[in-house]
């Protein structure tokens, strides 16, 4: 494997159609069983709720770790360094890296720890419907509003009314407003993303990503008086194992959009609250059969299949 091979060898890869469905479905349970592992690491780390600056330091570790974990595994893959950009692609990864991570995790993990992992799993899911929304005016004709995904919209946010509605305990008002903000900004940075990959290749614009907003995350944390603790052995695995679902999952999202038109792919976001609610109740003793949860989820996923479902057979480009 040569290193000018590399990339197009990956790219064809990718660009397979039962390859992209197999790496969607590997990356939305990555992402999926992030939120209760993030929740377990706030307990092993002795985190509190409203100790936001640990809080942020807690996800600049895991973040600059990702970047580590990307730069080793595209420079094995390459048998050489990864190629950095320079002038205005650089700054545009660098700007990536602030938006995407760094601001869209600092809503995120305070919402983390505000809300229960199925609460926060249905919430996340807001930005596929919100993508397809922004999706509408950034590219009109090419991928505009039809009937089917309003109405695929229109079922996921009656699923998080039902899941928010009386609030039955899973977290507070400002929790559920974090999330739809980070949501906001991970639909937003979509297209940002795409562009990039175009022009730098896709393991550095992903090391960029994740170590540029990690270490923001983290000297902004350390300024605010922050730290991590250990409490026991579990809590140092517990943060690699999500530097590994972050750096993997950045690097195989970032092929897949490069690759595939979104509604491949798009589709198998229905996996993330499956996997939230599920993982939950497994390693946080949140209770799995709430009526709530459970109508939320069967109208989230039915959101999301509709919005994203390929016209025509399964498989075939739309």
């Amino acid at each position: 494997m040569t290193k000018s091979s590399s990339p197009s060898r990956l790219d064809a890869f990718f660009g397979n159609p039962a390859a992209a469905v197999g790496m969607a479905v590997v990356c939305n349970m990555l992402w999926g069983s992030a939120f209760p592992f993030i929740k377990m690491g706030y307990r092993l780390f002795a985190i509190d709720a409203t100790d936001t600056a640990s809080i942020m330091c807690f996800a600049g570790v895991r973040f600059m770790l990702s970047a580590l974990l990307v730069y080793a595994g595209g420079a094995a893959l390459r048998r050489g360094p990864l190629p950095m950009p320079k002038g205005k692609n650089l700054l545009s990864c660098c700007g990536l890296g602030l938006w995407q991570t760094a601001a869209q995790y600092t809503f995120y993990y305070s919402a983390v720890a505000l809300l229960t992992g199925a609460m926060g799993g249905i919430l996340n899911s807001t930005q596929s419907f919100m993508g397809v929304i922004l999706a509408h005016f950034l590219y009109g004709k090419a991928d505009r509003m039809t009937p089917r995904k309003a109405i695929g919209c229109a079922l996921g946010f009656s699923g998080v009314l039902v899941a928010t509605l009386g609030n039955h305990g899973s977290g507070s008002p400002a929790g559920v407003a974090y999330m739809l903000i980070a949501s906001v900004i991970f639909a937003l940075a979509g297209p940002w993303n795409k562009a990039v990959t175009q022009k730098v290749d896709s393991f550095t614009v992903s090391c960029l990503n994740l170590g540029i907003g990690g270490a923001a995350l983290l000297v902004i944390g350390l300024v605010l008086g922050g730290s991590l603790h250990p409490q026991s052995f579990g809590a140092v695995p517990v943060l690699l194992f999500l530097a590994f679902i972050s750096g993997a999952g950045y690097v195989i999202w970032a092929l897949l959009m490069k690759n595939n038109p979104v509604s491949r792919i798009a589709v198998f976001g229905l996996i993330i609250p499956i996997m939230n609610v599920l993982l939950s109740a497994i390693l946080n003793g949140e209770p799995l059969f709430e009526w709530q949860y459970l109508a939320a989820l069967v109208l989230v996923c039915g959101g999301i299949y509709l919005v994203n479902r390929p016209n025509g057979k399964l498989g075939s480009r739309s």
